[in-house]
């Protein structure tokens, strides 16, 4: 009986070299976050952790089947208490850290995350969020806990299936070494086209708890592979050199792979099988006894969960102060910071949690606080980031907003178009100008309605980041799923047959397509690989080529239509974010100037769109029908371009234009339109 302290679950022998491994694993972690270079492959940890886990956890349940006395109750009450209280407490710090020094996008953000975190879905969510408008990892407090969230999915359906089969009659291990090549298979298979979803996905690493549960059940139930007292000098041997290639395939990973792979893949393979020959060895062989039972190593082991929760957080939050630069001394203090708050967790919540009187009411409480927290996080995230916190701030963050505009008449007038990031429609009448592009294409939208609001022009502004404005290409980011292609072939076509639209202006971030790669080293830019292609192209072209192309396409077949068209030839890019040029920061690590003047050089600017322009003008020559609007003519001089006018900024981040710039270069934009008559068509019911 669990309530009354009395275990029925069978707990595997204490290992000391396994909590050396779990050292390996965390340390490399956390050298990989804190100083990438020196550890490009310490991302690998993660993998060493999964094998770990999925080997203790089979064999808590296999040999509990054996004995006939396995408890659901008791296994989810031990995970419970041994999960929760770490991360109650790291979650509960991340709200209260926030609140003080996050912007309210961010701290929406956060909350998301803790909701998220709490909920244990937090890797569909990361998955889901991948993408153009996507903030990096580096600034996402609780990126890391995508990894807890995989493992509690695992936990949440593994032993069900196991308890199943096992109650069925049928053979256990053929079940899970048929569920781990399903899983490898699909990482395999999935690993090159679409790398964000195989990265963050159960079904594609699951495989890897699996690999520990096959050497749980070999463990166990397999005399041949006993370990514990090799009866001669051969097996000795056997199981010795086992070690040293399973220490030599995990220190390998860590050294010699780095992030460009695609990963995990067949990758993956080298810190799994390493980590399941180092557990097959045994705790007598020289490695284990020797290196992995250092006192040290043992010690960062037992602490690795929670080191493994505070690290990131902390690393996060002085990037975000510090917009993203850190001396190598403030890494190295956030490391031994981690590990004096990591040793404090465990000692005085985990251990006297996970140890202490074992009773329903401390699991029922533990449960209580997770929801409460999430709650909590989604309370952050539906009030926006809570936007009052810091008042003097809000004049200066009022110009980094987003164009917030309701869009309820467009997805009602358009439904099929409900998925797409950006839907407005002006009236609820018959459009008259269709704004269609990207997420430079939306940023137009709030300063053009204005410029018109007092003619008979009715604007449809229909615009999906990361997707150009061309008939017939596929552009993603490297390794996710295409959203454009069918998408942009739609919203073309709704511009060439809807009778009503009489001006269509193309607008996107042609440098970034045509280069594949973001400009400078504002939040949004870092870590760029963007694809662009003809998906039915039997002879590959390269992005330039493939953007030329579809642009001379697309004006060849929207000419046709005998209506107005408008190519706007995009805004510079600053290759810094915006915010750099205010007041914004509540707290700072260390005092930095804003930046001033807020300009980027025109030399700077020329070289970036040098390839660009020289396409879109020679594609142009051939339209003389179709209007050019050189958007960077309103910013720029013979020296800079500017971000900021009159004390306001011109942009809400590194590329997009703010509320303030859309109506400035609207102005203009908006005497190249042809004025359309007074609409006679019915209003869209």
């Amino acid at each position: 009986m669990t309530g009354s302290g009395i275990q029925r679950n069978y707990h595997p022998t204490y290992r000391p070299d396994i909590d050396g491994l779990r050292a390996i694993a965390v340390l490399s972690v956390v050298v990989f976050h804190t100083f990438p270079n020196l550890l490009p492959g310490g991302f690998v940890g993660v993998d060493v952790f999964f094998v770990i886990s999925g080997y203790l956890i089979s064999s808590i349940i296999l040999k509990s089947l054996a004995r006939g006395n396995f408890s659901f109750i008791e296994f989810y009450s031990h995970r419970i208490k041994r999960i929760f209280p770490a991360l109650i407490l790291v979650l509960s710090t991340c709200i209260v850290l926030g609140w003080y020094v996050l912007l309210p996008v961010e701290y929406k953000q956060l909350g998301k995350h803790i909701a998220g975190s709490a909920s244990f879905i937090q890797n569909l969510i990361l998955w889901q969020e991948a993408g153009y408008f996507d903030i990096v990892s580096d600034y996402k407090p609780l990126v890391h806990l995508w990894s807890l969230a995989l493992e509690e999915q695992f936990y949440l359906i593994y032993p069900f299936i196991i308890w199943l089969v096992w109650r069925t009659g049928f053979s256990v291990p053929t079940v899970i070494v048929l569920f781990a090549l399903l899983s490898f298979s699909s990482n395999i298979s999935l690993a090159a086209d679409r790398a964000v979803f195989t990265f963050f996905s159960p079904a594609t690493r699951f495989w890897e708890l699996l690999a520990g549960g096959v050497l749980a059940h070999q463990l166990l139930f397999n005399k041949l592979l006993t370990y514990s007292t090799p009866t001669s000098k051969q097996v000795r041997i056997l199981f010795n050199g086992l070690a040293m290639v399973g220490l030599f395939l995990v220190v390998a990973a860590v050294i010699k792979l780095d992030k460009s792979i695609n990963f995990p893949g067949w990758w993956a393979t080298i810190p799994v099988v390493g980590t399941c020959l180092l557990i097959l060895a045994g705790s007598t062989t020289w490695v284990n006894r020797t290196i992995l039972t250092n006192r040290v190593l043992v010690f960062i082991g037992l602490i690795s969960y929670p080191l493994y929760l505070w690290h990131w957080p902390l690393l996060s939050f002085a990037k975000i102060v510090e917009d993203g630069t850190l001396s190598n001394d403030v890494r190295a203090v956030i490391v031994i910071v981690s590990v004096a708050f990591a040793w404090l967790t465990y000692w005085l919540v985990e251990w006297p949690i996970r140890f202490g009187v074992n009773n329903w009411k401390k699991t029922g409480l533990l449960c209580l606080l997770a929801a409460i927290v999430g709650v909590l996080g989604y309370k952050i995230f539906d009030k926006d980031g809570f936007e009052y916190r810091h008042t003097k701030l809000l004049l200066n963050l009022d110009q980094l907003g987003p164009w917030k505009s309701p869009d309820r008449d467009c997805r009602d007038a358009y439904p099929q178009f409900k998925d797409i990031s950006i839907c407005n429609l002006q009236r609820r009448l018959p459009p008259s100008i269709l704004l269609v592009g990207d997420s430079h294409s939306g940023t137009l939208y709030p300063g053009l309605a204005e410029a018109l609001s007092e003619t008979q022009e009715n604007i449809l502004n229909l615009a999906e980041g990361g997707c150009v404005p061309f008939f017939g290409i596929a552009s993603h980011p490297r390794g996710n799923p295409d959203p454009c292609l069918v998408g942009t072939n739609e919203r073309l076509s709704l511009a060439e047959n809807l009778q009503s639209i009489r001006t269509i202006i193309l607008a996107s971030r042609g440098p970034m397509y045509i280069t594949g790669r973001g400009f400078g080293r504002g939040k949004n830019e870092l870590g760029y690989d963007w694809e662009l292609f003809f998906p039915d192209s039997e002879s590959p072209l390269q992005k330039p080529d493939v953007f030329e192309e579809a642009m001379r396409n697309t004006l060849m077949r929207l000419s046709t239509t005998g209506k107005q068209i408008i190519f706007v030839v995009d805004v510079p890019e600053l290759g810094f974010n915006a915010s750099e040029c205010i007041a914004l920061r509540p707290y700072r690590l260390s005092e930095r100037p804003v930046r001033s003047p807020c300009v980027i050089s025109r030399k700077d600017f020329d070289e970036r769109n040098r390839m660009y322009r020289t396409i879109v003008t020679q594609v142009a020559s051939e339209f003389p029908m179709v209007k050019i609007f050189d958007a960077a003519a309103q910013l720029c001089d013979s020296q800079y371009c500017y971000a900021m006018s009159n004390g306001r900024l011109l942009y809400r981040d590194d590329d997009h234009l703010s509320i303030a710039g859309s109506k400035l270069i609207a102005e203009k934009l908006a005497t190249l339109i042809q004025p359309s008559p007074p609409p006679v068509e019915a209003i869209i019911r």
